[in-house]
């Protein structure tokens, strides 16, 4: 599989960028690596990022191994090596016996072999202790959060540890499944139904506390917008397919002439690029303005108001009906790419494509004229 085989100081880098709350097409960016194989790596993982390997403390040492490898080239005893080292005769022996005997054993290839002998998986809490298990599972089955099931068993079972789990265990059992310990199943009885555990700087990021910075409110837009009167403003959001793939859908509110631009990634620097280099092609008279919604994508208004001399106001939060023609302009479009369609194949060509049978369609509330032939009257009367 792809990505598997990344170097392992590229998938440090990975789970560093996306701890920090980076979208997969930002760290796919910085990595050289296509966005399926960010979001491979990222899925497998459950979004937990993996515990960097350290030795355990009562492990041998590289440094006694090089000294039990002198110790044999010099013909010392099994006992002379162990009270030179300060370890009892069994350990020594094991361990000259598991890497070759007296005659063969090397320092560097036995504290390789170690190493690697360490990546053996161990059970985690939920898998060694079924009774634990089982109360987890029935109070996921009743919708509890993990949180309010770690709180209750902390107070049912005071200070019986066998019996106490925390909710960060019980998320990365639920999202890494190749632990094979809570049936998939269960992830829907989540709130969210999420399939991934998010970082707290992702949930920041995608939710930020009193939105953008210096973001206008839709309820600063000009009127001529509000009554559909002038063409040139328009409403956009994004299209979302499968293997985290989308679209960027712009449609016109006077005409409702609509625009597909194809996005690299949902992170508002893919967005903000393609969309100012789309809009910048439009004349003048039709650049007035953007409504977008609360999305993260928009994050960096002020680079496309800059590259455009369009400004963008945002929605309320949970207002989709305030880009209702954006709204029914992507149910339509689920004609043609219905949900579960990798999105990324398609190429901007063929967006224009399908953009333009959607603009040669007679509308019902343009009084069967098509929006093409809408806009056209439009900006010929106010060119």
């Amino acid at each position: 599989m792809t990505g598997t085989h990344l170097p392992e100081t590229m998938k440090q880098e990975l789970w560093e960028r996306w701890k920090r709350g980076e979208s997969y097409s930002a760290i796919g960016r910085a990595l050289g690596k296509p966005i399926e194989t960010v979001h491979r790596i990222v899925q497998v993982r459950g979004g937990f990022a993996p515990v960097a390997r350290k030795r355990c403390r009562s492990a041998l040492r590289p440094s006694e191994r090089e000294e039990i490898s002198r110790g044999v080239y010099g013909g010392a005893s099994i006992r002379q090596i162990a009270r030179t080292m300060g370890r009892s005769p069994s350990s020594v022996s094991r361990e000259i016996a598991r890497n070759g005997g007296r005659g063969r054993y090397r320092a560097c290839l036995a504290d390789t072999r170690a190493w690697d002998r360490a990546r053996r998986p161990k059970r985690c809490r939920l898998g060694c202790h079924e009774g634990l298990r089982t109360l987890v599972v029935q109070k996921l089955q009743r919708q509890w959060s993990p949180q309010q099931i770690s709180r209750w068993l902390a107070k049912k079972f005071g200070d019986d540890d066998s019996m106490r789990v925390s909710h960060e265990t019980i998320y990365r059992t639920l999202f890494i499944q190749a632990r094979g310990v809570l049936k998939k199943e269960l992830q829907k009885q989540l709130r969210s139904q999420r399939r991934m555990r998010r970082t707290k700087a992702y949930s920041a990021r995608l939710h930020p506390r009193g939105h953008t910075a210096h973001a206008l409110n839709i309820s600063e837009r000009p009127a001529q917008a509000e009554d559909r009167a002038i063409p040139g403003h328009w409403e956009g959001d994004l299209l979302s397919g499968s293997k985290n793939s989308h679209i960027a859908t712009l449609v016109e509110r006077h005409s409702r002439f609509v625009m597909l631009v194809k996005v690299a990634g949902k992170d508002t620097h893919s967005v903000v690029s393609a969309l100012s280099r789309q809009v910048r092609k439009l004349p003048a008279q039709l650049r007035r303005s953007l409504t977008w919604d609360q999305g993260v994508e928009m994050a960096d208004h002020e680079r496309f108001t800059l590259a455009t001399q369009v400004p963008v106001y945002f929605c309320d939060p949970h207002s989709p009906w305030q880009r209702g023609s954006n709204e029914n302009t992507n149910g339509l479009l689920r004609q043609y790419f219905p949900k579960g369609t990798d999105l990324s194949v398609y190429t901007q060509t063929y967006l224009n494509q399908i953009a333009l049978r959607l603009n040669q369609r007679p509308r019902k509330t343009l009084g069967y004229d098509t929006p093409a032939d809408k806009l056209n009257q439009s900006v010929a009367l106010t060119g």
